[in-house]
């Protein structure tokens, strides 16, 4: 079966091009001009197991805020669309990923119903080109393009590199286990019948 999608999305501030399979190993090249965030990217798709190729110019002397949020968008939309109908999906998924001293747990569902909950207590500051701020900025934008009910909270932490790194891994290993294939599921895993409004 292919779960994938190819994205263009261009405005005045960015340029992305993003292709996506749900059926992947990792593979794939990210270059934002955001170094922290490809980073992020890099380890979301081996921890997600999927193909990932992203190729962003943004308006970066601005600031990273267009870039991320627009990367956040065009993910998300791509996840939505490689997903179709979602017939036979898992449909949830949830990970606690520890990263040193850092902690982060994630929920997913996959419901057809945007809604990011974000918990986090990270200070003011900038990692690697990427405000801090973003990663709120990013996984809302995710959740709202992917029809995502997503919860993450970063529950410990004293390096901010290690607290934000380990919310990624833990959203990429909760989307594994909510694409995954059910092998007993045989239609849409709702009673209302669709999981895509």
């Amino acid at each position: 079966m292919t779960r994938s999608a190819e994205i263009r999305r261009e405005t005045a501030e960015t340029k992305i091009a993003l292709t996506l399979d749900l059926n992947g190993t990792g593979a794939g090249a990210r270059t934002t001009g955001v170094g922290f965030l490809d980073h992020m990217l890099d380890l979301l798709a081996r921890h997600a197991r999927i193909d990932l190729h992203v190729d962003v110019s943004g308006d970066l002397q601005t600031g990273a805020h267009h870039t991320v949020e627009d990367t956040g968008l065009a993910l998300g939309r791509a996840i939505d669309e490689a997903l179709g109908d979602r017939r036979g999906i898992t449909r949830y998924g949830s990970a606690i990923v520890p990263m040193d001293e850092a902690r982060a747990a994630c929920a997913i569902d996959i419901s057809g119903r945007p809604l990011l909950v974000f918990q986090a207590d990270l200070p003011p500051g900038i990692t690697g080109g990427m405000d801090h701020e973003l990663v709120d900025e990013f996984f809302r934008a995710v959740s709202s393009t992917a029809k995502l009910t997503l919860h993450l909270e970063i529950q410990r932490g004293t390096n901010v590199h290690h607290m934000i790194e380990a919310s990624f891994k833990a959203f990429a290993r909760a989307l594994r286990a909510a694409v995954a294939i059910d092998p007993q599921e045989t239609g849409i895993p709702s009673t209302k019948g669709t999981l895509t409004e």
